[in-house]
C-alpha cells in the first residue's frame, strides 16, 4: 500500500530553471517534518551507478561528473520506463511520512499520469519557468540530445499546470508567488483529509 500524503506538488521545468531552489524554499518555510522533497532522479541515478560502477553521490550533485553521464543515463532510464512506467515513482514514495510531498524533477507525462492514477486530486502540477538568459547565467548551455530530449521537453505540452512560477531572479516576484502557493498548502493542511 502506498503512503497517503495530504498534497503532492509535481514540479517540472527546464534545466537550470530553479526547480530544486523553489522546492527547497517551500520546504524551509514549511519545515522538514511537514514537507519532503522527492527526486525521481535519485533512484534512477542510484540504480544506474550500481549497474555502471559509478559514484552515486557525484551523480546527485550539479557537477560536470553528472553531465558526462547524463545522455546515457537518460537513455537507460527511458528503457526502464518503457518496461514499467511507474518504476521510479514507486521507489521514491516508499516510506515517506510527511503530509506534503514536492517531487522536484517531474519530467515525463508518464510520471504525472502515475501520480494522478495513484493519488488523484491530491496531485497538483507546478511549472517552474526561467528565461533562457537567466538559465545561461546559471551556467546552462543547450546540449543536443539532452535539452531536446523527452527528459527536458516531455511536459512542454499536454499538461495543464495548476501553478506556473517564474524564477528569473526577481526575489520580490518569487516571494509573492511562493506566498500564494504556501497559502494553498496551509489551507490544504487545515482542511479534512480526502480519503
Amino acid at each position: 500500500m502506498a503512503p497517503i500524503p495530504r498534497l503532492i506538488l509535481l514540479f517540472s521545468g527546464k534545466r537550470k530553471s530553479g526547480k530544486d531552489f523553489v522546492a527547497e524554499e517551500l520546504q524551509s518555510r514549511l519545515g522538514p517534518d511537514v514537507c519532503t522533497i522527492l527526486r525521481l532522479s535519485g533512484p534512477l541515478k542510484e540504480q544506474y551507478a550500481k549497474e555502471h560502477g559509478l559514484d552515486f553521490g557525484r551523480l546527485l550533485d550539479a557537477s560536470n561528473y553528472k553531465e558526462m553521464y547524463r545522455e546515457d543515463m537518460i537513455r537507460w532510464g527511458e528503457e526502464k520506463r518503457r518496461t514499467d512506467p511507474g518504476f521510479f515513482c514507486r521507489i521514491v514514495v516508499e516510506g515517506v511520512a510527511q503530509p506534503i510531498w514536492v517531487v522536484s524533477d517531474t519530467r515525463r507525462l508518464s510520471d504525472v499520469e502515475w501520480f494522478r492514477d495513484v493519488y488523484g486530486d491530491l496531485v497538483k502540477v507546478v511549472r517552474i519557468v526561467a528565461m533562457e538568459e537567466t538559465r545561461r547565467r546559471r551556467d546552462w548551455v543547450f546540449v543536443t540530445g539532452i535539452d531536446d530530449a523527452e527528459s527536458e521537453c516531455g511536459l512542454d505540452q499536454g499538461v495543464a499546470f495548476d501553478w506556473v512560477i517564474t524564477n528569473d531572479g526577481d526575489q520580490l516576484s518569487l516571494e509573492a508567488q511562493l506566498e500564494e502557493l504556501l497559502q494553498f498548502i496551509e489551507g490544504t493542511l487545515k482542511s479534512p483529509p480526502n480519503i
